[in-house]
């Protein structure tokens, strides 16, 4: 069983690489309908057995209630910055006795029940690892509380995890899945989620973007630009990929 640890930005100053794209009360809405996709896969899969967010946000607290998860603040834990902050939470659920830990970016929409899986049914004694879709940064960390890192999220993270892992000799499993590999911060990952959206019809993230005012706008920015489909995640045969 593992306890997933949810780190979650303040929401008002969300996803300002797509301020050209977006008014900051849509990118506020963005934010706010992908984490809670993401926490509505985690508190419905058996494998979680404790989901924890942290957020200094001042609406955490409410999502937390909202889906039976715990919320710390960072002000509480006496850190900050997200690694800081991740070593921080981490430290404390040893504390509590956690025995496997997960951790997870908020801005996710895409990941599903078999995402989630993959990562339960990986071997305990590895550390599992979720690339980007572009293979530098990290999605996802999961592992016995004792083989987890030192967290090292931000640009180029992926090749530091595998790199401290050899260094400790602990095998990583690595798991590059489309609902995992695909973050939403810049305006080709909010072209490649809207191409991918159209099997994701019931989430809130999809609500939004299909339903909600800035979807037909974005799409109209983003027409003829070099972004492509958005279909550039290769599967390296770790996991199927499908939800």
């Amino acid at each position: 069983m593992f306890t997933a640890l949810l780190p979650l930005k303040d929401l008002v100053q969300a996803k300002s690489r797509l301020a050209g794209l977006l008014r900051p009360s849509e990118r506020r809405a963005l934010a706010q309908a992908m984490v809670e996709d993401v926490l509505q896969v985690l508190t419905g899969h058996d494998g979680i057995g404790r989901v924890v967010i942290v957020s200094d946000d001042p609406g955490a607290r409410l999502l937390a209630r909202n889906y039976g998860a715990c919320c710390w603040t960072e002000r509480e834990l006496g850190c900050s910055g997200l690694n800081a902050v991740l070593q921080c939470a981490s430290e404390r659920l040893y504390a509590e006795g956690a025995g496997r830990v997960l951790v997870l970016h908020a801005d996710l929409p895409l990941i599903c029940h078999n995402d989630l899986s993959a990562v339960v049914e990986a071997p305990e004694n590895a550390l599992v690892l979720g690339p980007d879709r572009h293979g530098t940064g990290t999605n996802l960390v999961a592992a016995r509380a004792a083989l987890l890192p030192r967290f090292r999220f931000g640009a180029g993270s992926y090749a530091r995890y595998i790199a401290a892992a050899r260094r400790a000799n602990v095998p990583v499993y690595p798991l590059r899945r489309p609902g995992i590999g695909l973050d939403v911060d810049e305006p080709r990952d909010l072209a490649a989620l809207l191409d991918a959206l159209h099997d994701h019809s019931g989430g809130a993230t999809a609500q939004l973007l299909h339903h909600g005012g800035p979807g037909s706008r974005v799409r109209r920015a983003l027409a003829g630009t070099a972004f492509g489909d958005g279909r550039d995640f290769e599967h390296d045969g770790t996991g199927d990929g499908t939800c």
